[in-house]
């Protein structure tokens, strides 16, 4: 396949090492990967410049959950934008929505400005909103220069009805990258069905933590979440998507 992307999506040093040695186009720079997200700190930005050039591109998520913002959070994505430019960062992933599922114009309009010469991707807040077709033609009208998306619905398998349609009716003006679910074989199952030629994955392992002592009955988050499991990419899951990517 010509033209690919292959992006790592990594909330760690460690992950975004593993992520380069497999060959990933790119990062997707978060904090707290396990709930789906969230913008992440200036110093592990830095930590990761240090060991690499590779693009990055930053979340900009205040919060898990849905993609309508109150005032102080919308002014905290957008000082975020504004900050991660400053450092660098060659791209930024926001999104913003209505109460009504719609894409909140006014103040995308004010993050594309934000973001001056950065790429910009539309994050999955477009799986949740309430017209795709729609919202693809404003991201292409606000300059916007990607679109990740699991084509609506938990897993991009299953979106890609909706993914064909986007790549199809986008021509060209947008990249459609697909998300959730992605390593080498839903690649390999998913390019002939859709012509994606984007796609964003963790690679992720669950490895077990070195702490030999371990406190029973103490929980510091979700009571399903164990603390002595630690999420991180795999560089094996990363080589076998881009093998994909090559041969297809």
């Amino acid at each position: 396949m010509k033209e690919y992307i292959l992006e790592a999506c990594v909330d760690s040093v460690e992950s975004a090492m593993a992520a380069v040695e497999g060959g990933a186009d790119r990062l997707e720079l978060c904090g707290n990967l396990i709930i789906g997200g969230t913008t992440p700190g200036p110093w592990l930005f830095d930590e990761i410049r240090k060991r690499s050039d590779i693009r990055i591109h930053a979340l900009i998520r205040p919060r898990f959950g849905d993609f309508c913002y109150t005032d102080a959070e919308f002014s905290m994505i957008k000082h975020a934008v504004e900050d991660f430019r400053k450092m660098g960062a060659e791209g930024v992933v926001f999104g913003v929505l209505k109460p009504d599922g719609t894409l909140n114009m006014e103040q995308m309009k004010e993050l594309m400005e934000a973001a001056g010469d950065m790429s910009v991707t539309l994050h999955r807040a477009f799986d949740v909103c309430v017209d795709p077709i729609e919202t693809m033609e404003q991201a292409i009208s606000l300059g916007i220069n990607t679109i990740l998306t699991s084509g609506q619905r938990n897993v991009c398998l299953q979106g890609a009805n909706l993914l064909k349609e986007l790549v199809e009716k986008s021509q060209g003006r947008i990249t459609i990258q697909a998300g959730s679910g992605v390593g080498a074989e839903v690649i390999r199952q998913l390019y002939p069905l859709t012509g994606v030629r984007a796609y964003h994955m963790t690679g992720k392992r669950v490895i077990d933590s070195e702490m030999q002592f371990r406190k029973d009955g103490v929980n510091m988050g979700l009571p399903m979440l164990s603390e002595y499991e630690i999420w991180r990419t795999d560089v094996d899951n990363i080589r076998a998507a881009k093998k994909v990517l090559e041969e297809l």
